[in-house]
């Protein structure tokens, strides 16, 4: 569809001035939701008509356009809030030699990731703290958009659906998403608790479950939590479940976006052939697309997780490759919580934690709820030596996001930084909980060795040494940054291996 003109296999079709407005504008939303009032304002500016005339306007277009080859409409109607244009739309070049019609047979879901946040049940027994429900679902949209990423369908047309028993699949369908995420809320006395699902509606599949229970202090502080929590949580989990390989579920010309969803799918199985092929992926998507952010800032994360885990054999080389191509994305999508996230892992590993710790904060700053932006803060305060200062933080990205599956390097950076601090219970359990993510990581037993060495268990810290023998030394040190600003802290970490029965 041209501006002005309806065409159908080449052809131009008769529509009048107004329904080609009208088509035009929710064409435009690109399967979004518009409001009567948004798509009354665009046929009819600045004059009063009734809503009648939308309807009219609206029922003439379907019968022009007729069903899709599935039988559906290509204009559904949206209950109680307006209209979606239901169909595939993509932007045509106006030199091409062809001119095929822009009306094609609308794809399952759009091709980037889109949510729909329901609102939340009242499932108190008083009816009156249906506020709380509310408030909760709307801080939860709100933090949601922050992530650029993704899609998130606002709030009036996710309130449509209040008090409505709708199945996910249906209304996914109907708001043009993909996932659904729905909860409720439950008040008894001075405890709130809230339980949440996010749906995948193509199999109508729960992915990702939790409840959470808190003291109700305050209305808005608990509201702002749960919100943070939630956020912090789903955010990661949609990453993941959108990053499976491109060609499982497209067909037709590979564009950078779907090179990037390959490398993503590959980071997340964390290996190092697998890291190695994602940054083949990445750098691929690099040159298909310069200007496309995400391709570099994961390429700038994968550089930095393939120095971190010792699987360079250039690892100056390969930081700089990484580090390069954070700035490149930190350029190119400024608002971007990721593009900080990989200047700041970059830096860390490029011996300058306080560019990481900067780089960082400005991440959070975009999005308070982004676990990795708190993480890689502690990261960076570990490594500049405030050990101190780096607990917060990594407390914080944890609590957000419990289930990353690189989650093994975060708790060991918390037990070392606990560790530092002399608090060597906390830091015998942070490793712990490092260890059973990632048994097989040689420096999470070289922690323990040391939390048990501080707490004057020897056996045990002897039996961690043994179990480092077994197991392959890494030709990096993930821990390099570290040693290397703070030598008091190496020194101590070299005598307690030695008192455990290590070779130093």
């Amino acid at each position: 569809m041209q501006y002005g003109t309806l065409m159908r296999e080449g052809k131009p079709v008769a529509i009048g001035h107004k329904g080609c407005l009208l088509l035009h504008a929710l064409v435009q939303a690109a399967g979004q939701v518009l409001s009567k009032a948004a798509l009354i304002e665009a046929a009819w500016p600045d004059t009063i008509v009734e809503e009648s005339n939308l309807s009219v306007q609206i029922a003439a277009l379907r019968k022009l356009l007729g069903p899709q080859p599935d039988g559906s409409a290509w204009i559904v109607t949206v209950s109680r809030t307006g209209y979606r244009f239901a169909g595939h739309v993509r932007v045509l070049d106006a030199a091409a030699g062809s001119n095929p019609s822009a009306l094609q047979q609308p794809a399952a879901f759009p091709e980037r990731p889109s949510i729909a946040v329901l609102p939340f049940a009242n499932v108190s027994d008083d009816k009156e703290q249906a506020y709380l429900a509310d408030g909760i679902t709307e801080d939860i949209i709100t933090a949601l958009t922050r992530f650029r990423w993704f899609r998130v369908i606002g709030r009036n047309s996710s309130f449509v659906y209040k008090d409505k028993c709708l199945g996910s699949k249906q209304v996914a369908g109907e708001l043009g998403v993909r996932y659904v995420l729905e909860g409720s809320v439950r008040r008894s006395g001075s405890h709130v608790r809230v339980s949440v699902q996010l749906v995948d509606a193509a199999s109508a599949s729960q992915i990702w479950a939790e409840r959470y229970e808190m003291e109700l202090a305050e209305a808005f502080a608990v509201q702002d939590a749960i919100a943070e929590r939630i956020t912090g949580a789903i955010e990661p989990e949609l990453l993941k479940t959108d990053s499976l390989p491109a060609g499982a579920r497209h067909s037709g010309n590979v564009t950078a976006w779907d090179v990037v969803r390959q490398g993503t799918w590959h980071f997340h199985h964390v290996g190092q052939k697998t890291h190695l092929r994602a940054r083949e992926l990445f750098r691929e998507a690099c040159r298909l697309d310069p200007d496309l952010a995400e391709a570099h800032l994961w390429l700038g994360r994968v550089s930095a997780g393939i120095v971190a885990y010792g699987w360079s054999d250039r690892p100056s080389e390969d930081i700089r490759e990484g580090l390069d191509a954070a700035l490149v994305a930190v350029r190119l999508d400024e608002k971007n919580p990721y593009s900080h996230y990989a200047l700041a892992i970059c830096s860390a590993y490029a011996n300058a934690p306080e560019q990481a710790v900067l780089a960082a904060e400005r991440a959070v700053e975009i999005s308070p709820s982004f676990a990795l932006g708190h993480l890689v803060l502690g990261m960076g305060q570990l490594f500049r030596g405030s050990a101190f200062e780096a607990i917060a933080p990594l407390e914080r990205g944890l609590m957000l996001n419990p289930y990353d599956p690189q989650n093994f390097v975060w708790l060991n950076l918390l037990a070392l930084a606990y560790l530092f601090n002399g608090r060597a219970n906390e830091a015998l359990a942070a490793g712990i909980k490092a260890r059973k993510v990632r048994p097989s990581w040689r420096p999470i037993h070289e922690t323990l060795a040391c939390c048990y060495v501080s707490l004057g268990r020897l056996p045990e810290a002897r039996s961690c040494v043994e179990q480092m023998r077994d197991m392959d030394t890494p030709s990096g040190d993930a821990l390099a940054p570290l040693r290397l600003r703070s030598p008091h802290w190496a020194e101590e970490i070299a005598l307690r291996l030695k008192e455990a029965g290590q070779s130093v």
